[in-house]
């Protein structure tokens, strides 16, 4: 593990771990139980959380309320239209963050209701306290609810909640609070906070029954090293992983050296906020960029979708990750993963790549390479392909590789045998070209391929490229060309271009 690592964790049971020094135990007011009508004539007329409605994208908002008789005319409320509640999480300045206009700009574009559940009062405490407040917070939520139902005829399930961090669970009480016959319509979790939730019931964190649909985006778990800043577990009818849901590229942690010279102790929040708030920046992305959704995809874990193996969207097995998901609710939850980009547009294209070696070499080298892919738009991009082992004879490898252009239709594959570095790319080179001792064009040194098959997540198309001289070995520094093949019982051969 490097230092970079070592410190991030140490700050980070600082920052979130703090609350076991209060003990393990929630309080009573998070014992998971449904809550009955008599909790709800406790809370008081005038809620601790602010409801904004933000007409517009206005940055102020207007709030609307019981304790407003008219507010919802005065404020614009479209009982027409559905409502999507935003719900912050922990807040560590009182302030709320960035992210929140960022993302009621982008629902702003849309027919719906925009709203805020403002909780800062009782958000920016202590973790375990705010953690403590979430049940009121959402009892608040599912009251208010109730009042646009009762005075509005407005249905809990035209309603959407997207709660962020702590937020998300904050949604999942506001859900428990609701009885099966007012159901809140769908609620999004975005990287639902870790500590304190992490391996709890159902009752005391965002799940499935909370909502008719629920979706969770998972982009900051940590689980391997012990922590857990998100939520690792599937708490929605579909939990997506990007990226494996740990670390997200463009969010380094060796950035946090930097940062500290530059902003001293806010340096610890901007680089935690990264990875944990890119599940906000995916969904706003997924807005934005109708034209380019990414999709996830139904897969054991991480390790299994490196390698390909999890391309297929029979049965509900992948799903648009944003807001578009298709809202299909299963008994057990699924969990999809998918690559992105370090940027938005956030969207890749996964395919899976077969490739047979039908010899191996007497080399110590385990070769590297590079795979350049063609399509029917006329653009070629190049990938580094690892295969993680050493060339094994008759053995078919299967590795994902995914693309950040829009190729189209691939027509043709070169797979380029790189050096390689250090010793074993110097000695690779070597054998290849040195005119004495051995062939440089020895048979031990070539590597003899099969054909090669492909697969379009995207597209679920499967294509098989061969190469026209079926003799023809690969060589170091060297590159083989693949056409599309024709595939019968028979034969392949290649397509004409």
């Amino acid at each position: 593990m490097g230092s970079a690592q070592c410190i991030t964790i140490v700050l980070l049971l600082c920052i979130f771990t703090q609350s076991r020094a209060h003990g393990r135990n929630l309080g009573p007011e998070l014992v998971g139980r449904s809550p009955g009508a008599s909790d709800t004539e406790k809370v008081p007329k005038r809620p601790e959380t602010k409801f904004l409605l933000l007409p517009d994208g206005r940055s102020q908002g207007c709030e609307i309320g019981p304790h407003l008789p008219n507010s919802l005319q005065e404020c614009g409320f479209n009982a027409s239209q559905p409502l999507v509640l935003i719900i912050h999480g922990w807040s560590m300045d009182g302030a709320l963050e960035g992210w929140v206009h960022q993302l009621v700009a982008a629902l702003g574009t849309r027919p719906v209701n925009v709203g805020l559940a403002d909780w800062l009062a009782l958000a920016h405490q202590h973790y375990s306290v705010a953690v403590r407040n979430i049940r009121l917070v959402g009892q608040e939520v599912a009251m208010m609810l109730r009042w646009l139902e009762e005075s509005m005829h407005f249905s809990p399930s035209d309603v959407h909640l997207i709660g962020y961090s702590l937020g998300a669970h904050v949604s999942g009480f506001a859900g428990s609070f609701m009885d099966r016959r007012h159901k809140i319509g769908r609620i999004t979790g975005l990287d639902a906070a870790g500590p304190l939730f992490e391996g709890t019931p159902q009752s005391e964190r965002l799940s499935p029954d909370d909502a008719t649909f629920v979706d969770a985006i998972h982009t900051f778990t940590q689980a391997h090293m012990g922590l857990s800043v998100g939520i690792q577990q599937p708490i929605a009818h579909y939990d997506f992983y990007p990226n494996g849901g740990s670390f997200q590229p463009g969010c380094h942690f060796l950035e946090l050296y930097k940062h500290l010279a530059q902003y001293g102790l806010n340096a610890i929040p901007r680089t935690i906020k990264c990875a944990h708030e890119r599940a906000v920046h995916l969904f706003i992305d997924s807005l934005l960029h109708e034209d380019a959704q990414s999709t996830g995809y139904q897969c054991s874990g991480m390790d299994s979708f490196s390698q390909g193996l999890c391309l297929d969207c029979r049965k509900g097995r992948c799903n648009t990750l944003g807001y578009h998901v298709r809202q299909q609710p299963w008994a057990k939850s699924k969990s999809l993963f998918l690559v992105t980009r370090a940027q938005a547009p956030f969207r890749v294209y996964h395919y899976q790549f077969k490739i047979q070696f039908l010899n191996q070499i007497e080399s110590p080298v385990e070769p590297t390479f590079t795979l350049a892919l063609l399509g029917t738009k006329e653009t070629e991009q190049r990938v580094p392909l690892t295969l993680g082992d050493r060339i094994v004879a008759n053995k078919t490898y299967s590795v994902l590789v995914p693309l950040e252009l829009d190729v189209g239709e691939l027509v043709l594959v070169k797979l380029k045998w790189e050096h390689g570095t250090g010793w074993a790319g110097v000695w690779s080179s070597v054998q290849a070209i040195m005119p004495w001792g051995r062939d440089p064009r020895s048979a031990h040194l070539g590597l003899k391929l099969g054909a090669l098959q492909a697969k379009a997540g995207e597209t679920q198309q499967r294509m098989t490229f061969c190469s026209g001289n079926k003799k023809d070995l690969l060589y170091p520094a060297q590159e083989k060309v693949f056409l599309r093949c024709e595939v019968n019982s028979k034969a392949l051969k290649p397509r004409s271009r």
